[in-house]
């Protein structure tokens, strides 16, 4: 059996030590190498985007980036690497199966439980891709990240930095003062899951509402006057629909 190169992610010190622990007890039997450790999902992507994990032993509540956001960015990577959640909540136990992890681990963990998700995860070749949709009953709450896939790599846009989201065929631009991200997801979905931080403006765009300066109004060639937002940083103008011209007074 070649060895897992394995990442143990948890935020708590001492529960990482015990799960190095028993990795170490599980090695004869379970050939791996531990190639590194994180303490929350966000150091976690960083160390997978340098290519070398095969298996991730996972916890699920925890600071930055929970352990729930951080499988939801790696489920759109081409060869993502296995995983295992480990948690003192059982409640998230038939969800994980759902996600298509490669086991669950309940904490305190056992070493004959370990040795086993060990074994089950080494007789694979690859991850198991979960269905769309499938993290969508495990987030608590929005994330704080999108992210988008760059040359097998997971690229995480904070949501702190995004100033709008903007429908433009297929695809959404996110548009922060830095530069444009191209992300393959739904408008709608996105107003739901962001609806506390962002308001729309028009059927094709989302502004953070934080990030909103000001209205001006435009006259066209035509004559047509139509409100425009100004935004922070950028000198983008996104229009604002006759349908969403409340917002105008209500800002």
């Amino acid at each position: 059996m070649t060895p897992l190169r394995v990442l143990a992610v948890d935020d708590e010190g001492p529960a990482r030590q015990r799960l190095k622990d028993l990795l170490t007890d599980c090695r004869e039997a379970a050939p791996h190498a531990l190639i590194g450790e994180a303490a929350n999902g966000r150091e976690a992507l960083e160390i997978i985007n340098q290519g070398n994990v095969d298996l991730v032993l996972m916890d699920i509540r925890m600071p930055v980036m929970d352990g729930i956001e951080a499988a939801g960015h790696l489920l759109g990577m081409e060869k993502p690497p296995r995983l295992i959640f480990t948690t003192a909540y059982d409640a998230y136990a038939i969800k994980a199966f759902e996600l298509n992890a490669i086991d669950y681990l309940l904490k305190p963990i056992k070493q004959d439980r370990l040795l086993a998700a060990l074994r089950k995860a080494g007789s694979l070749a690859t991850a198991v891709h979960a269905p769309a949709g499938a993290l969508d009953g495990l987030r608590q709450g929005p994330r704080k990240h999108l992210s988008i896939h760059e040359r097998g790599r997971v690229v995480l846009i904070p949501m702190v930095d995004v100033l709008f989201l903007r429908a433009e065929l297929k695809y959404v631009t996110v548009r922060t003062a830095e530069r444009e991200f191209l992300l393959d997801e739904s408008l709608t979905k996105l107003e739901e899951e962001f609806s506390a931080e962002f308001v729309r403006v028009h059927r094709n765009a989302l502004v953070a509402k934080k990030a909103i300066t000001g209205f001006e109004k435009q006259t066209e060639t035509d004559g047509e006057t139509h409100w425009v937002v100004l935004l922070r940083g950028i000198p983008d103008r996104l229009a604002v629909s006759r349908r969403q011209q409340h917002i105008v007074r209500e800002f």
